[in-house]
């Protein structure tokens, strides 16, 4: 999740809701992706690095995913995604095993809880 992140530089709110043919059309991580982002509605495309792309790989061979399905599910299951809430979690837990996640110019992962992407979760 965290490389898809970086990668996309994409807001938390998008991110979670990424869906599995987004990132691997035809069961392969493709190299560039393409998502809808929710604030602008404006398609963002970015490149997949070979690091994601071999995680997003074990993640979904691992995970069982498949297209139509969120790539993140959250608690409500797996017709839903995870909730920003829940993303803003993880982030901060990514931060507490001591990276500064400063370094890191993303909107995903920089300030998470202060973006505004619609209604909280």
């Amino acid at each position: 999740m965290f490389n898809l992140a970086i990668d996309s530089k994409l807001r938390g709110c998008d991110v979670v809701a990424i869906k599995v043919e987004d990132v691997a059309a035809g069961g392969h991580t493709a190299d560039r992706a393409t998502v809808r982002q929710k604030k602008t509605g404006h398609p963002v495309r970015f490149e997949l690095t070979e690091q994601t792309r071999q995680a997003v790989n074990d993640y979904l061979k691992a995970a069982n995913k498949k297209p139509g399905e969120f790539m993140f599910a959250g608690q409500r299951g797996p017709e839903h995604s995870m909730t920003r809430r829940q993303y803003a979690r993880l982030v901060s837990e990514f931060g507490s095993v001591g990276l500064d996640l400063r370094l890191f110019g993303t909107h995903s992962l920089n300030s998470v809880t202060a973006v505004t992407c619609g209604p909280a979760d």
